[in-house]
């Protein structure tokens, strides 16, 4: 079972998922960074509009926590059509499709978060909705089984992943529109939690929210967490208003260092250094040192960490860069026990 970390891209709970949907844009006039993607997009959609025709099938892959979720509102909001959103761990049968394919009106848009662990049985179940508009759905059994040819409206497909790699390439295929979220650069997740900041009324001077953005591993999901935890934390320890001070005690104390590592972060960087000697070292390895599942370590530790040059990945192994060192207080060769780096 993984680990809830306040700097995971992925929601908490509920209420984490809440905050994130009040505070999401509604079109892409108010979509804050990934200018290229958003240009590319506008472009598609008044096209699809021009001609009244539904979008192309979209693909959206990228790091979680980016927008992926927030994207697919919008193009729907833009298009003005009903978004239906499922996840593809809860379409375990290919009669779970069924019923959601054969309620789609002309131009919907279905959302499949997590896109790339639908079965195979039902990946291939989707391809003729995809490229023909129907399903052939197989009843009955043996001797007295028959396919029934179910015609369907005109829809988008819009499918979210973290791994696009993990998708069949006939089923990559079939998408006509590929877009990559990347992690986003301190200045746009500034401009995200003042919006948010404004949004749920909350007190606070721009070097606070710069100090927000700055841990937030330019991740918006992680800069509207980390709003909440400081906006609490000033409300009770303080006068209600975020100073760059006040941020930066609040983070401090739930772990976050000034680059935005907690302290899984920093036990996988050190686990490098101490035990591998900054490695070469291999993914299970680290993963066994570390009592922490592989998966883990991939999805939710090592894409920050490379997207920083702190880790290298290499034909031998995870290596641990000069940079990881510096933070870290190390030095190269170096294996004696230091005090931990400052998190200010």
């Amino acid at each position: 079972m993984r680990r809830e970390r306040i700097v995971a891209g992925e929601p908490l709970d509920g209420e984490d998922e809440v905050l994130n949907q009040s505070l999401r844009p509604k079109t892409l006039s108010e979509y804050i960074g990934q200018r290229a993607l958003v240009e590319r997009l506008s472009i598609s959609l008044e096209a699809a509009r021009q001609r009244s025709e539904p979008l192309e099938h979209v693909l959206l892959y990228g790091p979680p926590g980016l927008g992926k979720t927030t994207l697919a509102h919008i193009i729907a909001n833009e298009l003005g059509a009903k978004l239906i959103a499922t996840a593809g761990p809860a379409l375990e049968r290919a009669g779970d499709l069924m019923g959601i394919l054969t309620n789609l009106e002309q131009g919907d848009v279905l959302f499949i978060d997590e896109i790339h662990r639908l079965p195979k049985v039902v990946e291939e179940f989707i391809y003729p909705a995809m490229e023909e508009f129907k399903v052939d759905f197989l009843i009955d059994k043996g001797a007295f089984a028959r396919t029934i040819n179910v015609p369907l409206k005109k829809f988008t497909l819009v499918g979210a992943t973290t791994r696009a790699g993990a998708l069949s390439p006939p089923f990559r295929e079939r998408f006509g529109i590929f877009h990559h979220l990347d992690f986003y650069p301190e200045e746009d997740l500034f401009s995200i939690v003042k919006r948010s900041a404004r949004l749920l009324k909350v007190e606070a001077i721009d070097d606070g929210l710069m100090e927000i953005a700055r841990r937030a591993r330019g991740t918006p999901r992680i800069v509207n967490r980390l709003l909440k935890r400081v906006r609490d934390y000033a409300q009770v320890k303080g006068d209600g208003k975020i100073t760059k001070e006040t941020a930066q005690t609040a983070l401090a104390l739930e772990g976050i260092d000034h680059r935005g590592l907690d302290d899984l972060d920093r036990k996988f960087l050190m686990t490098i250094i101490e035990f591998y000697a900054g490695g070469p070292v291999g993914i299970e390895a680290l993963s066994a040192t570390l009592n922490e599942e592989k998966d883990t370590l991939e999805d939710m530790v090592e894409p920050f960490l490379l997207k920083i040059g702190f880790i290298s990945r290499t034909p031998k192994g995870r290596v641990a860069t000069p940079l990881a060192f510096e933070h870290l207080g190390r030095r190269l060769g170096d294996k004696r026990p230091r005090a931990q780096t400052e998190l200010f």
